[in-house]
């Protein structure tokens, strides 16, 4: 089973990496990108044997004590077989 975490900052938290890109693609003539936001994906590969809910319950703990700090951070996950 693998499981894909997307993490991102939240909404109202400030961006400069996000900032710095959108600004560097303005410059080099891509007018359209009003803002861009940074993000990471994790994929964790899990071992054989695992229901689905034990999977789901342990990568939401991994992500609540280390993958994502949920203070300025959000993230989602999904599982796939």
């Amino acid at each position: 089973m693998k499981a894909i975490v997307h993490v991102a900052l939240k909404n109202g938290v400030l961006d400069p990496q996000g900032k710095a890109v959108a600004d560097t693609l303005a410059r080099m003539g891509y007018k359209e990108v009003a803002a861009a936001r940074i993000g990471k994906v994790i994929e964790l590969d899990l071992e054989d044997g695992l229901s689905s809910d034990a999977a789901e319950a342990r990568v939401k703990e991994m992500c609540e004590k280390l993958l994502a700090n949920t203070v300025i951070e959000s993230y989602r996950f999904e599982l796939m077989n």
